[in-house]
């Protein structure tokens, strides 16, 4: 699909979706004791932004970035009203990655570009964190996109930064009882090492 019919495609998407969907990210929820008190994170693809707020609430100073200006702007407009510390950028996060050693956390939940995890792991300060959840190909459900590019294989996104130190990892597939556990994506939490 042309990027132009894409952008299209998410625009009327955000125009329609509720607050709910501006919950943060589950293994952000689960995993937020991990979390710096103070710092700069990053909301990569955020969407309405969910785990933007979340971050934001919990003392970061956050940069939220996507390329859909519906999302952006619902965004700006929430934070603002909350008086949080959001810095909302429509920004095409492919074409332009962020800087090297710019976030102390780096939040991406529900986008796959893997070309783009190398400069993720760059993007991180010495002993700065990223929380990632996407979806994987061995999900039991219908959830997420159909397209098996935008979808993990098996242990994929352990294998997408080998340079991190692996804090947690979750991915159950299609494996024990189907109606438990988060069964639609792979979650991981990594730090960047201190040198």
């Amino acid at each position: 699909m042309p990027l132009d019919e894409r952008r299209l495609l998410w625009e009327a998407r955000y125009a329609q979706m509720s607050a709910v969907s501006r919950r943060p990210a589950r293994v952000l929820r689960r995993t937020a004791f991990l979390l710096p008190s103070t710092g700069e994170a990053l909301d990569l693809a955020c969407g309405l932004g969910g785990n933007a707020l979340f971050l934001a609430r919990r003392g970061l100073d956050v940069s939220a970035w996507d390329y859909s200006s519906t999302a952006i702007g619902d965004l700006a407009a929430v934070a603002r009203q909350a008086d949080l510390p959001i810095r909302a950028e429509v920004r095409d996060v492919v074409a332009e990655p962020p800087a090297p050693q710019s976030f102390d956390v780096i939040c991406v939940s529900y986008f796959l570009q893997r070309e783009l995890a190398p400069a993720l792991s760059a993007a991180l300060r010495p002993g700065g964190l990223i929380f990632y959840q996407t979806f994987v190909r061995e999900a039991p459900g219908s959830q997420g996109p159909r397209n098996p590019a935008y979808r993990l294989a098996p242990n994929e996104l352990l294998g997408l930064f080998p340079e991190l130190r692996v804090l947690e990892y979750r991915e159950y597939g299609r494996v024990g009882q189907l109606e438990w556990g988060e069964r639609d994506s792979a979650s991981l939490v990594a730090q960047k090492v201190v040198a």
